[in-house]
């Protein structure tokens, strides 16, 4: 599907005519992110944003508190019936948003669908065997060894309606970077909390509450107005006259002037997601590179760049002290050994002489993809670590572009990169997630290594990766993570940059929930 991104002019009449003429009721809720959500398919974008937006319609076996603690959802228990055997017993009563039961049949699909190749979310099943349906509302989960983390991230394992599915001919997820596109990504039909009733793609879409939840709704809306304004000043503009109620994110050169608007506010809070620098490590020659080989097949180029960023500078200046660098690629506030990994320094003269080891004494020319609407001062970044670079002899030509676009290029199969910035935030808020996605090697067959775009191997990374799985000695676990982290700082695979701050704007009517990991729920909202 051709996607329309709006331009400044049409964006504004937009808001002119779609928001300032139809003012809200007391109850009616007007937000805007950066960008719209590229699918509703609750299997085909393994983006926070997407299963921040779809958290409000789909639900899974269980949920997270805002203070990310897990809870019943669709499942009422659970318990471990042997050591590789999950039962869950399911909620009854529950109905999707056409009318439909909820029951096992649902759960075993929602499975088999999401462990499909084209889904972007196989990591969430990544350890089950097999689903075994025991009557209309228990299931088993079998998993191929013992998991104590299994149902850490089930809480975006969306369930969906099997018969709906089945006749709208959307039992495939929608695969952006494969051109898949199932019925579910244009159309939703869920059991939460909200109903999608009117939707356009890149200009609005519409949530009304669902009058048949199962659950006590925490929210008094009666509306909810999603509006995409990818810049910046615009979606401000838009706050501070009114004609919307809340955004995120807020731009952080514009903090003390929403704080000091009469009737606005900002809400800023530590975020999980770490922001990481990437490398093209599989090609034989890089993309947009003049050399003739791939300079960042070699550790001394990819240590050279490391010591050539000021971290200090980027957090100071671009993150105005609203960012923590990191040195591995999870928050420290997820893993007790962060602190034994230590960043390497910046040291020009260091990275200058790293690249001439690497035969390299005059630098070289390369490119860096970059989003420009997705992470906190994501291009001003980008545009940093150009001028750093610069100054050890490598010459950047950046690329930041709007993050449907960006994600379609660095994704597989497309991988059109030599350098890339990106974020990661574990949906398991464990390691695991951190090491079978970026750090463990492709592997097709089970998704493993599927955001290892950069398509670095490392044999005992990927058995680190097997073995923390089925771990249950929290010491051992913990040293066999730190291990595989230490790997990978040795070989800087990846340059960690800063865990970013979640930082959303709001009239001070609003009062609502915000969550570590950025997403937004808007059952925790009130408008008073």
């Amino acid at each position: 599907m051709r996607r329309r991104i709006l331009s400044a002019a049409a964006l504004a009449a937009v808001l002119a005519t779609g928001l300032a003429a139809a003012p809200a009721s007391a109850k009616e809720l007007r937000w805007a992110f950066s960008s719209d959500t590229a699918s509703l398919d609750p299997m085909g974008h393994n983006v926070t944003f997407t299963y921040s937006v779809l958290s409000n319609v789909y639900e899974g076996l269980i949920r997270r508190t805002p203070d990310l603690k897990i809870e019943p959802s669709l499942a009422t228990k659970w318990e471990m019936v042997e050591p590789t055997r999950w039962r869950f017993h399911l909620r009854k009563g529950v109905k999707f948003h056409n009318g439909n039961d909820f029951n096992a049949d649902d759960v075993i699909f929602s499975y088999n669908r999401i462990n499909h190749v084209d889904s972007n979310l196989r990591d969430r099943v990544a350890g089950v065997a097999e689903a075994i349906k025991v009557d209309d509302y228990t299931v088993d989960f079998v998993t191929k060894k013992p998991d104590p983390i299994m149902m850490s991230q089930w809480d975006t394992f969306f369930i969906m309606d099997k018969e709906w599915s089945e006749a709208n001919n959307a039992t495939v997820p929608t695969n952006l970077t494969k051109g898949v596109e199932s019925y579910a990504g244009r159309n939703s039909n869920g059991t939460g909390a909200f109903i999608i009733t009117e939707r356009t793609a890149d200009v609005r879409t519409v949530f009304e509450p669902n009058p048949n939840w199962w659950d006590k709704p925490q929210h008094n809306l009666t509306k909810v107005t999603m509006t995409p304004i990818q810049q910046a000043a615009t979606r401000v503009a838009a706050l501070l006259s009114g004609e919307i109620d809340m955004m995120f994110p807020a731009p952080l050169q514009d903090i003390d002037r929403i704080n000091s608007n009469k009737g606005t506010r900002v809400i800023s809070g530590p975020e999980l997601r770490t922001i990481f620098l990437g490398f093209d490590q599989f090609r034989e020659k890089a993309l947009g590179t003049n050399t003739d080989k791939n300079p960042y097949l070699d550790v001394k180029v990819r240590k050279a760049i490391y010591h050539a960023i000021d971290i200090e500078l980027i957090k100071t200046r671009i993150m105005r002290n609203s960012s923590d660098p990191t040195s591995i690629m999870i928050s420290p506030k997820l893993f007790p050994l962060a602190d034994q990994v230590k960043r390497y320094p910046y040291d020009p003269e260091m990275a200058k002489k790293l690249l001439a080891e690497a035969g390299y004494p005059n630098g070289f020319e390369t490119r860096l993809d970059c989003t420009n609407d997705r992470y906190v001062n994501d291009a001003q970044i980008c545009q940093a670590m150009t001028a750093m670079l610069a100054r050890v002899g490598i010459k950047v030509n950046m690329r930041a572009y709007p993050n449907a676009q960006y994600f379609s290029d660095i994704n597989r199969p497309k991988q059109d990169f030599a350098l890339y910035m990106l974020g990661w935030t574990p949906s398991t808020f464990d390691s695991h997630n951190v090491l079978y996605n970026l750090m463990a090697s492709w592997d097709e067959s089970t998704g493993r290594g599927r955001v290892n775009y950069g398509d670095f191997k490392n044999d005992r990374i990927n058995e680190i990766t097997g073995l923390i799985v089925s771990e249950t000695d929290t010491d051992k676990r913990n040293k066999l993570i730190l291990e595989a982290y230490q790997i990978m700082h040795e070989n800087a695979y990846y340059v960690p940059l800063h865990q970013q701050s979640v930082v959303w704007a709001a009239r001070d009517n609003v009062e609502l929930a915000q969550r570590a990991d950025d997403q937004f729920h808007f059952n925790y909202v009130t408008i008073k």
